[in-house]
């Protein structure tokens, strides 16, 4: 079925390898094949899915292009949807497998994520036409109005994004490399800034006080730990639960400390440091060239250096070269944020034309499969 439907599907056949200074060329599966298989029988029978996929591609490492041997298969891919999605009952938002870890969006969910420049949602129209599965028509369409939703709404999303990164790499390094009362003093930032984030996201929860601060410990074997001194009134009791359960979930992390897989933690600090500086290069392309560049072929040898630890101390910790290379990026960020020529918002009058094109289309054909 799916070689049936697939765009250019002899160059999409699989078994690629490319060959780059620095990086080690590693055969990829047969993906055409992987997708008639019976896992992944839900993208055939799935009535939301099947013919009315308008593309599917490659996702994570190997639409990165910096999968190694043994690298998960992920697809991300987009579906028309049905006309009773339009004008009856139903509803469709996408469709989530877990085992295959497969996520199919509906159109018009994944055109909302697109007008906010979600990054992961980016990613999928930024692919190598090579590897995209499925490209229907419609597909094809999209992937050609993808300039239709890149707006400065990009410097957030992606430096959010980006810095969100950050802050997992920095506590993976805190957690395996500093001092007892040096990471007490990392868990506090992290606290401070769930803590934020919760209040922006739940207004109630600031009618009163809540100081954090470190002290001497009172806990056996520690040097200093993190108190706090809370004075509310009239606060409602879920808020109360929601907040704590907040905290309680940063300190729980880092606690984790105790019974961790470090040379799978090592892994993991690679990857997320990896992913930091793509996401940065990523966004600068937005920014700089009004372009989405997924998989980063000039960039590899930069990247797969970081993946597979080329820049890992012995004590756990990121070695200086790293930092200096982040700076460099983050700079390159902010400075193609403050000179972008992207405009402010996206052009809703020309998005909603094409939004109401690829809509229309649906609803017109009679059996619901896009053309």
């Amino acid at each position: 079925m799916f070689r049936e439907i697939c765009y250019n599907r002899q160059d999409r056949a699989g078994n690629r390898s490319f060959s780059q200074e620095g990086v080690t060329a590693v055969a990829a599966p047969d993906f055409l094949k992987l997708l008639d298989g019976p896992e992944y029988a839900f993208l055939r029978e799935n009535d939301h899915l099947g013919k009315r996929i308008m593309l599917l591609g490659l996702s994570g490492s190997y639409g990165y292009g910096t999968n190694r041997e043994g690298s998960d298969v992920d697809f991300r891919g987009v579906a028309m949807q049905k006309p009773s999605d339009l004008l009856g009952l139903t509803e469709f938002e996408q469709y989530t497998d877990t085992g295959t870890d497969t996520v199919v969006f509906g159109f018009n969910k994944l055109v909302k994520l697109l007008l906010e420049c979600n990054p992961n949602s980016c990613e999928m129209m930024g692919l190598p036409r090579d590897k995209y599965l499925i490209l229907s028509p419609a597909g094809e369409e999209l992937l050609d109005n993808r300039s239709l939703f890149l707006s400065k709404r990009a410097i957030k999303a992606f430096g959010g994004y980006a810095g969100a990164q950050l802050r997992r790499l920095q506590n993976a390094i805190a957690r395996d490399a500093l001092p007892q009362a040096e990471r007490e003093k990392h868990i506090l930032t992290s606290v401070r800034n769930a803590l934020e984030d919760f209040n922006q996201r739940n207004p109630r929860s600031g009618a009163g006080t809540f100081r954090l601060y470190i002290d001497q410990a009172v806990t056996p074997e520690m040097e200093t730990e993190i108190f706090m001194d809370a004075n509310y009134q009239h606060l409602p009791l879920r808020d109360c639960n929601s907040m704590l359960d907040t905290l309680r979930g940063v300190v729980r992390d880092y606690d984790k400390i105790g019974h961790r897989n470090h040379k799978k933690d090592e892994n993991h600090l690679n990857k997320h440091a990896m992913h930091l500086i793509r996401l940065l290069m990523t966004g600068i392309d937005i920014l700089e060239k009004h372009e989405i560049i997924t998989c980063r072929q000039e960039d590899l040898p930069l990247l797969m250096k970081i993946r597979n630890g080329g820049f890992l101390a012995e004590d756990g910790t990121l070695l200086p070269e790293f930092n200096e290379i982040l700076e460099h990026y983050e700079h390159h960020f902010q400075e193609a944020a403050r000179k972008t020529t992207l405009p402010d918002h996206p052009d809703m009058e020309k998005t909603g034309a094409f939004v109401e094109r690829i809509n229309r289309r649906t609803v017109a054909e009679a059996d619901g499969v896009p053309g």
